[in-house]
């Protein structure tokens, strides 16, 4: 299951990251949200030591959400070396991730 992180860990875990990372902006109260969360959870034993998956509560977390400019739940974006490299909106289906993940290998 992919881990919820905050503000304070954002930095250590997702932008000092040594392999790519994919955080899922998303709110508690997000339908399509609910429907993403095992698709990231098979995702995130499928691709362990190769894509680090993180989930970020959009609701709690404003300041990350302002600073990433989330619009909507659920934003999913891709950071390599610490910097964004790509991000998708919506439940998306799960090829879809894994087709995003190929292009920032």
């Amino acid at each position: 299951m992919a881990e919820r992180i905050t503000t304070a860990d954002f930095e250590a875990k997702v932008l000092a990251s040594d392999i790519p990372v994919l955080v899922d902006f998303y709110s508690d109260s997000c339908v399509p949200c609910k429907m993403l969360s095992p698709v990231l959870s098979q995702l995130d034993t499928e691709l362990e030591g190769r894509l680090r998956i993180y989930k970020v509560n959009a609701g709690y977390e404003q300041e990350l959400a302002e600073k990433y400019e989330v619009q909507a739940s659920p934003t999913l974006i891709f950071f390599v070396n610490g910097n964004e490299s790509s991000r998708l909106r919506g439940a998306v289906k799960k090829q879809d991730i894994l087709a995003e993940f190929e292009k920032i290998q």
